[in-house]
């Protein structure tokens, strides 16, 4: 279906970027914004892909993001390490008696780099999550000078969380930060007012609203979806991605 002509944009003199796809905690919506916005930036014409390097207790993320990146990867390349275990990273590791190192999954994502002009990189649990023996999502957003996307539920206690994962951040990387706040499938008393409570803290020009999407990626489809696409139009725009 063709793209209203509001959503366009000219990728002419893009450089290649990272972003990094982290949440206040587990389940918050990452991989659905991930997917959705590799695949907005794909129909639009930008080469782009998504990766989820680490995972445990399934690859189901890792399957939903290569559909999104239209096949651009496989999935190996997608998600290289991966662990039976529904329970941190480097605890599953550790049960298959297998290490992840951060260097390597640095590696990974450079050698990658440089076949596309917006890599999206999703981490697993919260920030501080541990992946493998000497690092966590913190550490790779480093490491990889990537753009941090911070995404959480937009209810009650999620400006703590925020400002929390925010604070967790070193102060350069805090500057380039985003936020998404997720509305939940039932409002509460702070959905409505969490985004301008957070800005009283945090730039709210880097702060943006996604509706609910009942964590299916095909909900976010079509002219249907205009309140999303809006979003994904605005937090693309202000990540220079053309």
């Amino acid at each position: 279906m063709a793209c209203p002509a509001r959503f366009r944009f000219d990728v002419a003199g893009m450089q290649p970027t990272i972003a990094f796809v982290t949440g206040t905690d587990t389940g918050v919506g990452k991989t659905v914004l991930t997917a959705l916005l590799t695949r907005f930036l794909r129909e639009r014409g930008v080469q782009a892909a998504a990766l989820k390097p680490v995972c445990s207790g399934g690859r189901d993320d890792a399957r939903l993001l290569h559909t999104a990146s239209g096949g651009a990867l496989s999935l190996d390349e997608i998600n290289p390490w991966h662990f039976r275990a529904p329970v941190a990273p480097l605890l599953a590791a550790r049960r298959e008696r297998k290490r992840v190192k951060r260097s390597q999954v640095v590696a990974h994502v450079r050698a990658l780099q440089g076949r596309f002009e917006v890599l999206l990189v999703e981490g697993a649990g919260g920030l501080l999550s541990p992946l493998g023996d000497d690092f966590d999502s913190r550490d790779l957003i480093t490491s990889l000078r990537a753009t941090p996307i911070i995404v959480g539920p937009n209810q009650l206690g999620a400006v703590n969380q925020f400002l929390l994962t925010l604070e967790a951040l070193p102060r350069g990387v805090t500057a380039r930060a985003r936020v998404v706040l997720v509305s939940p499938p039932r409002p509460d008393a702070a959905t409505k007012t969490n985004a301008g409570l957070l800005a009283e803290h945090f730039d709210g020009k880097r702060i943006f609203q996604m509706a609910w999407l009942g964590g299916q990626f095909d909900r976010a489809r079509g002219s249907g979806n205009l309140q999303v696409q809006k979003t994904l139009q605005e937090l693309v725009a202000v990540f220079n991605f053309f």
